[in-house]
């Protein structure tokens, strides 16, 4: 016998008995059951019931909220008791929950946390393109006021990304919200940001691609951290609320409710924030040197070297912007031009984010769907004009899979033929269209081919994504019964 099993058995009792149930579900937080005559529930007994925090009788769900602690084991004990018909896990409105590979599942649970900040994030990201062009075409200059006030928005957005994902993480893994945004301020923190400009203590994995140097140690532990620390990261946060998610449930349910108030928090932070320091960012740094050792690899090949890294840059680009790892080529790059005044492993990325924004323009086209062409056309505009995909990305493609993997596969052709001209990029100058002065060069001796490869490459890849999109995108049905 479970420990919930009295409780169900009174719960099943007071709805009316196991004959007036049509079936149960449940989700994070409630019993939902479907009742044959919900009259009958005797609702206020309910409420009196140890563990039950209220009953709501809704969208044609009679619902007990028990919490996140109590849910699952309660379900099991009255899905025993009743005998009926089980509908398992269900979303918050109702829709129950599809089984799903762990890539569908990690790519739907990474959309579910962006997806609150889209509005903000498209903003943002208009601010920066607007910002950026402005300067190019001389209108304003970076160190006017106008320009430093309105880029500290734009730019603090996706600087302090951490702190922001830190709360929509705690929700999704309903957590404690303020939990999550402190450790995004711990990963923010300009003292540990900045600590990678201190003396260098040591180097761990010498003589190896993998050689990383540390500035400070945590009882007696190196604390390795990228270059730029934190900033803008989106992985580690979001595994380090997970992490916390986990060990405050734990501590809610074995600590004294005297002393829960406060030494929760604190045994989680005092936990987690290290663990994040120590384990968390430094497994994504050497995620992220692992990759700039396959792309230095790829482009040393003879012959054929710019062709392959073009095409593998371009197939995995898009999947490494969701996990925060398209930082390391990014740093690549700026190191190549700062050495050798030119970077050939960047050069094809363009072609990534033309065929994330045709595969929406594909998406916006065909859909009947109000909702997607609110959200769709602005990030639309912001990728095209901008370079800024990630409301593209984790607002209207990732969500829906198939569009995802077909710009990432339309990106390979294009990607290809940039590599295989041995395109350079001379300078970093920004996302879309803003970037292509980035491709001539200054010192005359290519003149603007580079620019004439990269808009070939663009088109190439970005008719590909559109055709191939309207093809196959269809708007998904919407469930029978399912709450407006």
């Amino acid at each position: 016998m479970g420990k919930y099993t009295d409780l169900a058995t009174q719960i099943v009792q007071l709805v009316g008995g196991a004959q007036n149930i049509e079936n149960i579900s449940h989700c994070m937080t409630r019993l939902r059951f479907k009742l044959r005559d919900d009259s009958v529930a005797k609702t206020s007994e309910i409420e009196k019931l140890d563990k039950v925090i209220q009953v709501i009788n809704a969208n044609g769900q009679y619902q007990v909220v028990v919490g996140i602690n109590v849910i699952e084991d309660l379900y099991d004990a009255v899905e025993a008791v009743s005998g009926v018909e089980s509908l398992g896990e269900v979303t918050e409105d109702g829709t129950p929950v599809k089984k799903q590979n762990a890539v569908s599942t990690l790519i739907d649970l990474i959309s579910g946390i962006i997806a609150p900040i889209l509005a903000v994030l498209c903003a943002a990201g208009m601010i920066k393109g607007i910002l950026t062009i402005a300067v190019f075409l001389g209108w304003m200059q970076a160190t006017d006021g106008l320009y430093q006030v309105l880029y500290a928005a734009g730019d603090g957005f996706f600087y302090f990304l951490p702190i922001i994902l830190g709360y929509t993480s705690a929700k999704k893994f309903h957590c404690s919200e303020f939990i999550g945004m402190t450790l995004g301020i711990a990963l923010t923190y300009p003292a540990m940001v900045n600590i990678t400009a201190g003396t260098v203590l040591g180097t761990v994995f010498a003589g190896t691609p993998f050689a990383m140097n540390y500035y400070a140690t945590l009882l007696g532990i190196p604390i390795i951290m990228p270059a730029s620390g934190y900033t803008s990261s989106v992985i580690p946060i979001i595994l380090a609320v997970w992490v916390a998610s986990k060990l405050e449930k734990w501590c809610r349910t074995h600590f004294n409710q005297y002393v829960k108030f406060f030494f929760v928090p604190f045994v989680v932070l005092v936990v987690c924030v290290p663990l994040t320091y120590l384990v968390i960012g430094p497994i994504a740094t050497i995620i992220t040197d692992a990759l700039s050792l396959l792309f230095n690899s790829l482009y040393n090949i003879p012959v054929v070297g710019g062709a392959v890294g073009g095409a593998v840059l371009t197939a995995i680009w898009q999947p490494m912007v969701v996990f925060g790892f398209h930082w390391s080529v990014i740093a690549l790059m700026l190191m190549n031009i700062g050495s050798q005044g030119y970077d050939v492993i960047m050069a094809p990325y363009m072609v990534c984010s033309f065929a994330q924004v045709f595969a929406v323009l594909a998406i916006l086209l065909k859909t009947k769907d109000t909702k997607l062409k609110e959200l769709g056309w602005p990030a639309f505009i912001t990728g095209f004009f901008f370079g800024i995909t990630e409301p593209c990305l984790y607002g209207v493609t990732l969500p829906r899979k198939k569009p995802f993997w077909i710009s990432c596969i339309a990106s390979v052709p294009g990607g290809l033929f940039i590599g295989l001209m041995g395109t350079r990029m001379f300078e970093f100058t920004g996302g879309a269209f803003c970037a292509l002065p980035g491709f001539v060069d200054p010192s005359g001796a290519m003149g603007a081919s580079g620019v004439i490869y990269v808009l070939i490459g663009i088109a190439i890849s970005s008719v590909i994504s559109f055709v191939a999109t309207y093809a196959t995108y269809k708007d998904e049905p919407v469930p029978a019964g399912q709450a407006a």
